[in-house]
């Protein structure tokens, strides 16, 4: 290894456990109620931008040049502040980028995923509730507040609980004194001397490789964590479609509440960035060799245990 080596080494570490101390500072942050300042400061600007929002709108109604933009600028930006204050989407995605080993593009494209399909469900729960149940814009909201705000949290504290259990679940087979493998090996006697891998030649398989596995869990896992912070749109998103709808301008209705679901994204992709440095610099703690390393091999279902039950907990706390 060259020399250059290890003070890289060295300094990867010490942003990495820069990054867990600000994951750890903002979380004490968040749980004391010290930011709840800011959640005061972004709900007031929210109220501000649908006011924008209606003279925009206003704006398009009577032919006004670039009204179409100014819209959608405002949208953008709605979704920005929205997402500042707290929110069932951010401790999704940081928790599992926290308690899981998931690479920083694949969580940046879930955050992105998540906020869109959180845009595309008040898009469809606006266009069924008025064009099919001849829904009221205070039904909507209601459903919105109501019935589904509990759904998701439910969906969450679910993804929270089951990522739990697989930390716990990693825990007790550390304990046992095995290697955490997701797959599952298996005793073949063929008649053949030599040891079998997931493709060893002999034409027939052994079971899933390590990448159809993950690939696998990569999927369930996308499709829970987009479903429990899809299942409850945005107030302002439905505000908007409403009012587009009645305007019968309802594309650009959904194209507001995508440029919405955008600004929400930038600030959940910068969660999802700080998860994965706070993660890094966890692992980073403890040292390569000596006595401590052996913890090394307990911190990664701790963990997942401890990110899951955070999930499952603030999510509870949401629907009480």
């Amino acid at each position: 290894m060259s020399d250059t080596a290890h003070p890289r080494r060295g300094a990867t570490h010490i942003l990495a456990i820069a990054g867990l101390g600000v994951g750890l500072l903002l979380l004490v942050l968040w749980s004391s109620g010290a930011l709840a300042g800011i959640e005061a400061w972004a709900a007031d600007r929210q109220r501000e931008a649908q006011t924008l929002m209606a003279g925009a709108l206003r704006q398009l109604r009577a032919g006004q040049p670039g009204a179409t933009g100014t819209l959608l600028a405002i949208c953008f930006g709605y979704g920005l502040v929205h997402a500042v204050g707290p929110g069932h989407g951010k401790i999704l995605i940081g928790g599992y980028g926290y308690g899981t080993q998931v690479p920083m593009g694949r969580l940046a494209m879930l955050a992105l995923l998540s906020s869109l399909a959180q845009a595309g469900t008040a898009v469809a729960l606006v266009w069924g509730g008025i064009a099919l149940l001849d829904l009221s814009r205070e039904a909507l909201t209601g459903l919105t507040e109501d019935s589904m705000a509990d759904i998701s949290a439910l969906m969450i504290a679910l993804v929270g609980l089951w990522l739990a259990f697989r930390g716990a679940r990693l825990i007790l087979r550390t304990a046992q004194g095995g290697q955490h493998h997701d797959l599952h090996m298996h005793d073949h006697e063929h008649g053949h001397d030599h040891q079998h891998a997931a493709d060893c030649g002999c034409r027939h398989a052994h079971g899933p490789t390590a990448e159809e596995v993950m690939a696998t869990r990569s999927l369930r896992d996308a499709v829970m964590l987009i479903a429990g912070i899809a299942a409850r749109p945005c107030t302002g998103a439905l505000f908007l479609l409403i009012l587009t709808w009645r305007m019968d301008v309802f594309t650009i209705g959904v194209a507001g509440a995508m440029a919405m679901g955008l600004g929400t994204a930038s600030v959940t992709l910068l969660v999802a960035a700080m998860s994965v440095w706070a993660r890094r610099g966890s692992l980073a703690l403890l040292p390569a060799s000596g006595p401590l390393a052996a913890l090394g091999r307990w911190l990664p279902g701790a963990m997942q245990l401890a990110a899951g039950c955070l999930i499952a907990v603030a999510a509870i706390a949401l629907v009480l």
